[in-house]
């Protein structure tokens, strides 16, 4: 299924709220991981009968949920923190955090400086920066999402700081702000950025310290930006949970995870 169908769907989801039940599992959490545990649990299900009900709503809702004992796992796309150690991460795969602007838009790599520059209102013109004389469309991420914590940890900075000019939650929120406006900059999943660039939608990922942001990169561990895609569990792991973390590690699922420019963890 494509991702931008599961795109319409989860939006519906992360409104709503469901229990587990014995007969089906329940997984909330990180919109990076949400479209390719949609498609994985389709699978899932068509093999075992297990219904798997997925839900977005960012990587601070499925540990949340989890914690309440709303949501069999939850989705995170980062490692745990020293105060999640009540929880245990089950990394699935790794992505990485990539820069983005429109593909009109000519500006050559960004140096660190530039890029906190932009963030924090201090440098607010294209023209600066050798593009167009336009005023800098500053794309953040939203509060409880682990991609923008990772992106404000990178770049030294807290959130008070960064002068945004539209805050979004959902990875396709952030592609569709950028590839709507030439004079847009935001941050996205490598994988979903990618994805979309090849499949024609205007968007140009730029280099991170002069690493490319691509695959090759993630995988050779160059790149600076990147992180695992979790899922978590509190206490003991029932048997149709165990089943799908077994269902998520086969090798044989391995081209769904690269069909979402994911790359899947080793085991």
């Amino acid at each position: 299924m494509q991702r931008k169908m599961w795109g319409a769907l989860l939006c519906v989801l992360a409104m709503t709220g469901c229990q587990p039940a014995t007969d089906k599992l329940v997984i909330t959490g990180s919109s990076t991981i949400a479209p390719l545990m949609a498609e994985l649990a389709e699978r899932f299900e068509a093999q075992t009968g297990v219904q798997v009900d997925v839900q977005s709503g960012g990587s601070g809702r499925g540990i949340s949920d989890v914690r309440q004992g709303l949501a069999d796992l939850g989705m995170v796309s980062r490692a745990l923190k020293q105060d999640e150690q009540d929880l245990a991460g089950h990394v699935i795969a790794r992505d990485g955090i990539a820069l983005i602007v429109h593909a009109e838009n000519p500006v050559a790599p960004l140096t660190r400086d530039q890029i906190i520059a932009i963030y924090t209102g201090k440098l607010d013109s294209w023209s600066l920066l050798g593009g167009a004389d336009r005023p800098i469309t500053v794309v953040h991420k939203a509060d409880g999402r682990s991609t923008q914590e990772l992106f404000l940890e990178h770049f030294g900075l807290d959130n008070d700081q960064v002068q945004a000019d539209l805050v979004i939650g959902e990875n396709q929120q952030g592609i569709k702000a950028v590839a709507g406006d030439p004079y847009a900059i935001g941050y996205v999943s490598i994988g979903t950025a990618v994805y979309e660039a090849d499949h024609d939608v205007p968007l140009r990922l730029l280099p991170l310290q002069g690493v490319p942001a691509s695959l090759a990169a993630l995988e050779q561990g160059d790149y600076p930006l990147s992180r695992e895609l979790n899922l978590v569990s509190q206490g003991e792991l029932n048997t149709q949970a165990k089943a799908l973390l077994d269902f998520l590690s086969d090798p044989a699922q391995a081209e769904i995870y690269h069909a979402y420019y994911f790359l899947p963890a080793s085991r």
